[in-house]
């Protein structure tokens, strides 16, 4: 059983920035961010393998977002830079023990925090 704790959201301007956090145990191979806004399907947003610190991102956070891992203390981020009124959605940390195959897809992962706002006025 791994448990996710997200923390950091909150409301921004456009053009302005956030870090998100999440605290995860046990820590896994494979983590991620995911994000829902109302009426949307969940969609991958960035991801990486913690042993590799391989990332992966979204076409819609290049270069804006940038998710980054502190294994010494099990946590995950996503700084969020540069947001814009469409990023605004429920953001989710999600886990999967092994390395998955495609890391923005939702159905590779089985453990999912609680979920952080993030909202962002034009």
């Amino acid at each position: 059983q791994v448990q996710l704790v997200e923390s950091g959201g909150g409301s921004v301007q456009a053009g302005g920035s956030l870090r998100l956090s999440c605290v995860a145990s046990p820590y896994t191979e494979s983590m991620a961010w995911f994000r829902q806004a109302p009426g949307k399907e969940r969609e991958g947003v960035a991801a990486i393998y913690t042993r590799s610190w391989s990332t992966f991102y979204a076409d819609s956070v290049k270069g804006r977002f940038t998710i980054s891992q502190d294994k010494a203390k099990n946590t995950l981020y996503l700084q969020m830079n540069s947001l814009k009124p469409e990023d605004t959605a429920l953001y989710y940390c999600a886990a999967e023990s092994l390395q998955v195959g495609y890391p923005l897809r939702k159905f590779e992962y089985g453990y999912w925090g609680q979920g952080i706002q993030v909202t962002v006025s034009s």
